[in-house]
């Protein structure tokens, strides 16, 4: 490709975050010039994979804190700070706008891996975009100053793209139904319409802007209940140049500087969201995955393929990033990493995709021409699109829109809107170039002027009136909702007339929410009947008192912190240190008051601290799924469920934060794993979402009904642990098993039968019995295995089935399906070789059980439920309005149930056993201790001999 160039790739890794100090994580890469290493923590001992980059960028460690502004600034030669990300970056990508050129700068990584960081920055440690803008203007005004006839224009824009639809937040009322429509311009390439540029004259000025559209991003994104960090932004400064060429001819120069922060990349399990039916049905990871196959389409294309297809097309990302990764553009790609021995599976899948981005190839073209050619093509454009429009000319044949042969009245007449916009937007630019810089920036000076004064009274207000400022799981979206708590009553609430002082949209919040008083910097707190509030992640009813620092959680998602400018106040002249509140934090105590015992302690294993981090980030995902249910009229239910690695049939390993979701209807359990659960929820949000647009068709048929799971899901009921030790010795066992679930609960026995016998199946002779395990050692030995049955399977279970895996097998054994009954035959029986016999065997037979898991399916009507298209129509059809109190007294009562059946069941077997022994009594004590201590109070009747329960 003549003239191309390969996008420039930079890789930066992170310092340690809290949690990882905490767990004692190991930093598992390193860095040397342009080189990347990254060790396996399970295989320390192993060559590093090794990557090549324009940039390697270490920020791991190595650098201080400023005392004056907290700038880190580099203790040795190895760190890279922020400037000189800067000077690397930013001045190539000002350089080549300058020039003509268009530049893209696009940020990708996992959630928390430091991309805002580079891309943003926090305080006086500003990232590549604002240094960017401020040299920009600086340099604009040292041009204006050297007595040049030149005319500059920057215009800004910022949009957000969410489960493919596309919002302007800088005018969000002005996004319509299914987002900003993406359109493609014969010579633009693709462009978004009716997309907000607003004119801005420093870097003041798209500071605002940004600020501005990040908070229109939040209140969205509450409101919504999307999740931010699966949201990709793309902030464009157009930088347009006028000037005369050495012949006097007025030339114009366009850049479009495209800056990119890509949604992070979730952690995903190898197993994934495997097994589920709707795995494929979120939209909500389209367009990552659609740039991973156009990066690597045109990683092939670069490699020197010569055709292939490139999915642009496939998403509304890679449409509008078709320039910066395939055509006019000099593009520039941070990938950031985190250090941390937990994130290798990450770490290592960014360096894949960024070593696959170094391979693209570019055309960039400086973007200049006669000012008056551009003005008289717009023109010429525009009188084609009219003679289509009035059938003059161009439409193939007259007769006009309204006479197309073929073509449905309705595709007409979006066709005819279509030409209509594209007209108005011709002629908007071409009043634009022909306006001068002086004009434009007077047009857009009262607009601006009227938000700085806005942002500077809000400024100063905050500083002595009390006030709530939003918390955020993205560090970047807190504090940018700012609500304050003036003298008498501010009232919150969803809406209605007049509207709420404090108007907050979304899950579980009611018309009127709570009334919040301020009585001489006394401020109370009072909560509406039947509303969610949590107060210091405990739920109040009753009117409280705020004070500094509080946290308040209205409804399902909207996290607040409570500002008290007197009681800081008190605070700092009292000697206490001011503490700034984390969203951590806040969801951390939230679990601690739903009963999770999260509290870092000494001595605390990784394990421990890793799923301190699973529960804070789970727990509130699921509370919201709850309020989705409860929105939308769903029968189901979600718990959060703390599933053991024994559990799992594992000797070691991480406790798996999993979700159970209960189907209200039926009573059916099903387990979920944390991807099948972000997998549904992304669904459920995408659900709810239509549903508040006010789309008719929001609701689905259930077998695409993200709260719905079929009965005949297979379930894994629980465990059997088979002690092996009697086949070192070749001594016959049966045992019967209980069956314990991931709760350490009860769910009915299995027999296990272990014989050893011959290769032929046939009975072992006394001459084959041994006296040590030690004489089977380079020997073959043969046992039966034997599953004849089970007891007391839970009756909600239609069928039922075990498998197993002896030592080294590859493949589950399964025993046959048995339904209808809590007491099946499984009759199972296999002759298992196991040899020739190593000390690791014998080891294994001595320590590690035999994991059998038993599994099942439910009843689909087991308590009569009449069959529908629509969960939501089962729902109405019985009027579940469950609250909080009453689904757990409803499960407790479930619970009790299943434990009085199997308590019954056990006083059953013991009155068989004793019929088969031909007794006519049953010991007290051993209905005592099946019995236990809970007695249930029931009136008694008298025998003439005894009283009988």
């Amino acid at each position: 490709m003549a003239g191309a160039e390969n996008v420039k790739v930079a890789v930066r890794v992170r310092p340690f975050n809290d949690r990882e100090i905490n767990r004692n994580a190991k930093c598992i890469v390193n860095m040397h010039r342009k080189t990347t290493e990254l060790t396996n923590p399970e295989e320390p001992q192993v060559e590093p994979k090794r990557f090549t980059y324009d940039y390697s960028y270490w920020s791991h460690d190595g650098f201080l804190e400023r005392e004056s502004d907290r700038y880190l600034e580099p203790k040795n030669s190895k760190y890279t700070d922020q400037k000189r990300i800067f000077e690397d970056l930013g001045l190539q990508m000002l350089d080549n706008a300058w020039q003509g050129y268009n530049c893209s700068l696009f940020a990708y990584g996992q959630t928390g891996s430091g991309k805002s960081y580079s891309i943003m920055g926090y305080g006086a440690n500003k990232g590549v975009v604002p240094m960017t803008c401020e040299e920009l203007f600086r340099g604009m005004n040292e041009r204006q100053d050297s007595g040049k006839d030149q005319d500059f224009q920057v215009t800004f824009s910022m949009i957000e793209i969410y489960n493919e639809q596309v919002r302007d937040l800088l005018n969000p009322k002005n996004t319509p139904k299914g987002g900003l429509k993406v359109r493609e311009h014969h010579s633009k390439g693709f462009y978004v319409e009716m997309l907000k540029m607003v004119t801005v004259n420093s870097f003041a000025d798209i500071e605002a802007r940004i600020n501005e559209g990040t908070r229109n991003r939040t209140i969205a994104a509450t409101n919504m209940n999307a999740t931010s960090s699966r949201a990709h932004t793309i902030v464009s400064v157009t930088l347009v140049q006028k000037a005369k060429n050495e012949a006097g001819q007025s030339m114009t120069k366009t850049s479009i500087i495209n800056l990119v922060d890509l949604a992070g990349s979730e952690r995903v399990d190898k197993s994934g969201a495997t097994g589920d039916r709707l795995k494929e049905g979120t939209m909500i990871n389209q367009s990552l995955s659609t740039l991973g196959n156009v990066i690597k389409a045109l990683a092939s294309i670069g490699g020197g393929k010569k055709h292939g297809h490139v999915p642009y097309r496939d998403s509304k990302l890679t449409m509008l990033l078709k320039n910066a990764l395939g055509g006019n553009s000099k593009t520039i790609m941070i990938a950031a990493i985190s250090p941390a021995d937990d994130n290798y599976e990450e770490t290592l899948s960014t360096l894949r995709y960024a070593d696959r981005a170094k391979a693209i190839k570019t055309k960039a073209v400086i973007n200049e021409s006669p000012t008056e050619k551009l003005i008289r093509e717009l023109r010429e454009e525009n009188a084609r699109l009219l003679a289509q429009l009035d059938g003059s000319g161009g439409g193939g044949g007259g007769g006009g829109m309204n006479q197309v042969v073929g073509i449905p009245e309705e595709e007409v007449k979006s066709m005819q809107k279509t030409l209509e916009e594209r007209i108005e937007l011709n002629k908007q630019e071409m009043e634009e170039m022909e306006k001068t810089w002086k004009q434009r920036l007077a047009e857009a000076e009262s607009v601006n002027l009227e938000k700085l004064k806005a942002e500077q009274l809000k400024q100063e207000q905050m500083k002595v009136v009390p006030h709530f400022w939003n918390l955020n799981e993205d560090p970047s979206l807190t504090g940018m909702i700012i609500h304050f708590a003036y003298d008498g009553v501010t009232r919150i609430g969803n809406g209605g007339s007049p509207e709420p002082d404090m108007l907050l949209k979304g899950l579980s919040i009611q018309k009127d929410h709570a009334i919040v008083t301020n009585k001489k910097m006394v401020v109370r707190l009072k909560v509406s009947k039947n509303a969610k509030v949590l107060v210091n992640g405990k739920e109040i009813r009753d009117d409280i008192e705020l004070h500094h620092n509080d946290r308040i959680m209205f409804g399902s998602n909207h996290l607040y912190v409570f500002h008290h400018p007197q009681d800081l106040a008190k605070h700092m002249k009292a000697g206490k240190k001011e503490e700034k509140v984390s969203y951590d934090q806040a969801q951390a105590e939230i679990a601690e008051n739903s009963g999770f015992h999260i509290e870092a302690r000494p001595g605390m294993s990784k394990y421990d601290l890793l799923l301190q981090e699973d529960l804070i980030q789970m727990l509130p995902m699921v509370n919201e799924a709850n309020a989705i249910a409860e929105e939308l009229g769903k029968s189901s239910h979600f718990k959060i469920a703390l599933v053991s690695p024994m559990s799992r049939g594992l000797k070691d390993g991480r406790t798996e934060v999993n979700v159970v979701m209960r189907n209200l209807d039926n009573n059916n359990e099903f387990m979920w794993n944390r991807e099948k659960f972000l997998n549904r929820k992304y669904l459920m949000q995408e659900m709810y979402q239509k549903c508040m647009e006010g789309d008719p068709e929001w609701d689905v048929d259930r077998e695409r009904d993200p709260f719905w799971e079929p009965a005949d899901t297979e379930v894994h009921i629980g465990n059997v642990f088979v002690h092996m030790q009697s086949l070192e010795y070749l001594v016959d066992s049966n045992q019967t098993l209980q069956i314990t679930d991931y709760r350490s609960q009860e769910r009915g026995h299995v027999t296990v039968e272990m014989e050893p016998c011959q290769s032929d199946g046939s009975v072992l002779g006394d001459d084959d019995l041994i006296e040590e395990p030690q004489q089977l050692l380079q020997k073959n030995f043969y046992f039966r295995f034997k599953i004849p049955y089970a007891r007391g399977i839970p009756p909600q279970f239609n069928k039922s089935f075990c498998k197993y895996r002896f030592y080294m097998d590859e493949e589950m054994r399964i025993t046959k399906q048995v339904s209808g009954t809590s007491n099946p035959d499984y009759n199972h029986e296999l002759t298992l070789k196991a040899g020739p016999v190593t000390p690791q065997l014998i080891d294994y037979l001595e320590n590690d059980p035999m994991v059998v898991e038993v599994w099942g399916t439910q009843y689909e009507h087991a308590r009569g439920i009449v069959n529908t298209n629509h969960t939501s129509d089962v729902y109405s059809s019985h009027n579940h309005n469950h609250s909080k109190q009453e689904t757990d007294h409803y499960y407790n009562l479930q619970e009790e149930i299943l434990t009085l059946r199997k308590k019954l069941y056990n006083i059953q077997e013991l009155v068989e056993e004793a019929k088969v022994a031909g007794k006519e009594t049953v010991p007290i004590d051993d209905v005592d201790e099946i019995l236990g201590d809970e007695y249930i109070e029931i009136p008694v009747r008298r025998s003439k001999t005894c009283t009988v329960l």
